[in-house]
């Protein structure tokens, strides 16, 4: 059932330079993908993020096999573990993934990839799997840093330190946004993934990071970090968004509205409280046996936090609030020093969620479709 072909590729700081540095210039043209005739059955490759907690519905559509329900008889899904979304788009753009999940930021990137410099390849954004201010927004700092009267105080405090997150991601840009807004500029700003930082944390050779969920959760519970403040404290969302090739949706109407439906089915399902425990099973199942992640912690990541407090909202489609922080994340990505983006906004064809739209329309659904709130045990 769970078919995750890929293993995690590990991801060693130089060789996550290399792909964030060259990813958006350097990427092959690959020819058209032949997906069939609309009714014919068709084999599609899906690259998910199981350690990116706010795409988690992508897990859930592999675990519970929604898009048998809508696809032709006979057709065949290959669910990839990747480890990044560049990873993911970088192999769209090869012709070997055909859908993605993934965060913001390599979404943003991936639909700049039609230009032929950047290879050449039609990528456009079908869906929003979730929103959140702490999915991907958080800042820790290691175990022996002073006990900080609120958040504020935390980020000041990383004034001249030493800091580390991943290029790229949504956790860069919200450490960029936060240190901008609190005028902080760290005494070296690393790129690190997630496992060297874990190393760092256990050394002592970084005073601080930010990172997403789960592994946010599994630092602090392994007690090398300690969490200090999340995007909430800065107003700034992070989200999650699914990717297609345009080749697919072109020639496979029936596929692109087949897989948003089996998509939609996934954010209930993941919405409905009383599935928690079926959702932690199917995460731990299909995490992968690199990264050491106990159901404790998986739970936190998706359904810890102030009782109440909404903790990851289920949108689905790019409704307003979607666009605008596309809009606001585009424009800020074009201002890096490194030219991740084209353009300081997607063109208007990069996002197609009209599928999504009409789907919410015939199911009696508007976005958003559920949130899941944060609790306590």
């Amino acid at each position: 059932m769970y078919n995750t072909t890929t293993k995690l590729r590990k991801m060693a700081t130089s060789v996550v330079s290399t792909v964030i540095l060259t990813a958006a210039i350097t990427s092959p043209a690959v020819a058209r993908v032949d997906f069939g005739k609309p009714g014919d059955p068709v084999h599609l490759v899906v690259g998910y993020l199981p350690r990116y907690t706010e795409s988690w519905s992508g897990v859930v559509n592999n675990g519970k096999q929604f898009w048998k329900k809508y696809f032709p008889a006979g057709s065949t899904i290959d669910f990839q573990l990747m480890g990044h979304g560049l990873f993911i788009i970088d192999a769209m753009v090869a012709g070997k993934q055909h859908l993605g999940y993934m965060g913001d930021m390599p979404a943003i990137e991936g639909t700049f990839r039609y230009l032929k410099p950047r290879g050449g390849v039609d990528i456009r954004i079908i869906a929003v799997p979730g929103t959140s201010q702490q999915m991907c927004n958080n800042f820790l700092v290691r175990k022996d840093a002073p006990d900080f009267q609120n958040s504020k105080e935390a980020v000041q405090w990383m004034n001249g330190k030493v800091f580390a997150t991943l290029l790229s991601t949504c956790s860069d840009r919200f450490a960029r946004l936060a240190f901008q807004a609190s005028g902080v500029k760290p005494k070296e700003y690393l790129n690190q993934s997630f496992d060297l930082m874990v190393g760092s944390f256990r050394s002592g050779t970084i005073d601080a990071a930010t990172i997403w969920e789960p592994i946010a959760s599994k630092l602090v519970k392994a007690g090398l970090a300690k969490r200090v403040a999340t995007g909430k404290d800065f107003e700034v969302m992070d989200s999650a968004i699914m990717v297609m090739l345009n080749d697919l949706i072109e020639q496979r109407p029936d596929i692109h509205k087949a897989w948003l439906q089996s998509e939609l089915d996934a954010q209930l399902f993941l919405a409905d409280p009383t599935h928690e425990a079926e959702v932690i099973d199917m995460v731990k199942q299909q995490i992968g046996d690199t990264l050491e992640v106990d159901k404790e912690v998986l739970r936190e990541a998706l359904y810890g936090g102030q009782p109440g407090e909404v903790k990851l909202q289920f949108d689905f489609i790019v409704n307003d609030k979607v666009r605008k922080f596309l809009d606001e994340a585009t424009a800020f990505l074009s201002k890096l020093p490194k030219k991740v983006v084209a353009a300081p906004k997607i063109r208007a064809e990069g996002v197609m969620d009209e599928v999504g739209r009409q789907i919410l329309k015939e199911r009696g659904l508007t976005s958003p479709v559920g949130v899941i709130k944060g609790s306590q045990k």
